[in-house]
């Protein structure tokens, strides 16, 4: 086993296996700012040489022109030396992931297939809609959770996704959807959704969110600022298929809205279907809701309900979930997604009626349960069909 690797431990029945702790340092040695902080950002400027003033004042300015205004080459910051431009450039960085591959779907679902500087492949989403353009950001090279109805939980997790890797993420979106200030124009310290294609983020990409918590933090700290990229925090959702330890430091720590892949009402299918259940039962999961920091009607928890044919869609699973969330008083809602194919699954989608009849007795018990309309089918994009063509194209090869 290499030095940048370790046993990391994997829930359900599977083995721990290797992987790396996390991406490599740049092959150019330069230090990437993109998902430091401003303390951060000023620590590795005086560590560069800067004397601690000069390093305060241009950390400041770094931080504006690579968030509010999107910036990614030092040439174009104006009220920079252009000796010290110079100097920066040569020592840092401002990247993005690399786009190896866009794809747009038919309903206008956008699907960027995405490299990190040491060569891993993944995946985002962009959903956009009338009122609002939504972005799925991933957390994670790969997935350890092996969710038996998610495609991307075939594949084994690779790396964590670092801070710079996520926030880069959501400057990717804006680059691609024009919603930096325009040269000449002055940035708003808040990024305003109105009027913006882009208005929410979901954490709901590869990988599990908790079992990256650091990253993700920093990242959406990054995010949230309002000096930063500005988005609020009741735009974000943070979707996490019950790692109940970390629950509770989420809602402390970052405060976003939070969505649980729940899939199931009983011991038997949950554990069967997300096998992190083994670890954390469902009775754990839903008192950790119950105690999340922030949430109330205003704030409800949703959960998240992949429809399954024959399997977890029976009038009577749904009458148990509202017997479950009524039973922890939870400010719910349940989104019902239905299941979306993938080559080889061993699930098939329960019928429009069934999911029907399904939402209804959430409705008459009180608890809104809409039905989430598929996007991005047809370019693979829609929930858990996320898998990179990388990974796709490796496993055809070792067919072949």
């Amino acid at each position: 086993m290499s030095a940048d690797t370790a046993i990391m431990p994997i829930p359900g029945p599977v083995d721990p296996v290797p992987v790396p702790r996390a991406g490599k340092p740049r092959a150019d040695g330069r230090t990437e700012l993109v998902g430091l902080s401003r303390e951060q950002i000023r620590a590795a400027l005086e560590e560069a040489g800067l004397e601690p003033r000069q390093a305060k004042l241009r950390a400041k300015q770094l931080w504006h022109w690579i968030y509010n205004r999107g910036v990614s080459d030092f040439a174009a910051m104006s009220d920079v030396a252009k000796p010290q431009r110079g100097w920066f450039a040569e020592s840092f960085a401002i990247t993005r992931p690399e786009v190896v591959e866009a794809q747009v779907s038919s309903d206008g679902t956008r699907k960027w297939l995405l490299r990190t500087h040491d060569g891993h492949d993944f995946e985002m989403v962009f959903i956009p809609d009338a009122d609002r353009g939504t972005l799925c950001v991933s957390s994670q090279v790969g997935c350890t959770l092996n969710c038996r109805f998610c495609h991307t939980g075939t594949m084994q997790l690779v790396r964590n996704l670092e801070a710079g890797e996520i926030v880069g993420q959501v400057m990717l979106a804006r680059d691609g959807l024009g919603e930096w200030p325009k040269p000449g124009e002055e940035p708003a310290n808040n990024y305003q959704p109105e009027g913006r294609m882009l208005t929410n983020i979901v954490m709901m990409g590869m990988g599990e969110p908790l079992y990256n918590f650091d990253n993700v933090r920093d990242a959406l700290k990054i995010v949230m600022d309002g000096d930063g990229l500005g988005l609020s925090k009741r735009r974000i959702t943070l979707s996490t298929s019950g790692v109940v330890p970390m629950m509770a430091r989420a809602g402390e720590e970052i405060g976003v809205n939070l969505a649980v892949s729940l899939h199931a009402v009983t011991k038997e299918i949950r554990d069967e279907i997300v096998p992190l259940n083994r670890k954390y039962g469902i009775e754990q999961l839903l008192e950790a809701c119950a105690a999340y920091p922030g949430a109330n009607n205003a704030r409800r928890i949703t959960f998240e309900y992949v429809m399954l044919e024959g399997k977890n869609d029976s009038d009577e699973h749904a009458r148990e979930l509202v017997r479950l969330i009524c039973q922890y008083r939870l400010p719910a809602k349940v989104n019902l997604i239905p299941f979306n194919p993938w080559p080889g699954a061993p699930y098939e989608c329960s019928s429009p009626e069934r999911i029907r009849a399904f939402s209804n007795i959430i409705f008459e018990a009180g608890i809104s349960a809409p039905v989430r309309t598929p996007r991005g089918r047809d370019i693979d994009a829609a929930c858990g069909q996320l898998k990179t063509a990388a990974e796709r194209r490796r496993r055809n090869r070792e067919a072949a």
